[in-house]
């Protein structure tokens, strides 16, 4: 009983932090089952799936992370993991433009509902790809070096945002690198040849977004590792 408790403790705030998003996509999946039961309106089924697709890079940053401890694997399936948590990785922070839908407003659900509701669907998935960024990051630290590490946060940034676009606006998804890597490479041709506005202004804008909430994070959480000088 002791040797469980020593494990429990020396593991508390992973533990807590896999406690609390596993309790918010619960909650939030509560909410989304309430909205049809009181209001029977079943719409809004979209942000369970992408709930869904946020857990991913997660999962996969957290299997990265336990691997490279072990040496053996960390230059041989960590970066075939990598990869898959770069690609899934825009479906964490996704969420946050389906705000879009109260564009659209149900007719019998209250406008402030669907607001909590997106809300607490939108800041699981931010948190999601937030700690999943965050183990990934530890992994680059250990074996390049903190400036590195920070150069791949801001990278990732801006790919996320840019994920994000094409996945809004163009609607690919990312599991079609795979079903249709012709499709995407043609289509990211013609996008860099020729820009647009929106393109570029949504995807600095949502990769600004993104990095101030992980960096926002990382310093809170480093807070109390500070020392404090006595006066």
């Amino acid at each position: 009983m002791s040797n469980l408790y020593n494990t429990v403790k020396s593991y508390r705030y992973r533990l807590a932090i896999f406690f609390l998003l596993g309790a918010a996509s619960v909650f939030s999946i509560a909410l989304y089952r309430f909205r049809g039961f009181w209001y029977n309106d079943y719409g809004f089924t979209f942000l369970v799936w992408n709930l869904f697709l946020a857990w991913i890079p997660l999962i996969a940053a957290y299997t990265a992370w336990t691997l490279s401890l072990g040496r053996k694997w960390l230059y041989i399936v960590v970066p075939v993991i990598a990869f898959v948590w770069l690609i899934f990785l825009p479906n964490a922070p996704y969420i946050i433009t389906d705000f879009k839908h109260l564009a659209e407003p149900s007719a019998s659900v209250p406008d402030w509902f669907d607001v909590m509701l997106l809300m607490w669907f939108s800041w699981t998935g931010m948190l999601l790809g937030v700690v999943s960024l965050y183990l990934m990051q530890d992994i680059v630290h250990r074996e390049f070096g903190r400036w590195v590490s920070w150069i791949m946060v801001f990278v990732v940034s801006v790919l996320s945002g840019l994920g994000v676009y094409i996945g809004r606006f163009i609607r690919w998804n990312s599991w079609d690198i795979f079903a249709d890597p012709k499709g995407i490479f043609r289509q990211f041709i013609v996008g860099a040849q020729d820009p647009s506005l929106r393109s570029i202004g949504f995807t600095v804008i949502f990769a600004g977004f993104f990095l101030f909430v992980y960096v926002t994070l990382y310093a809170f959480g480093h807070l109390l590792m500070e020392p404090v000088r006595e006066k």
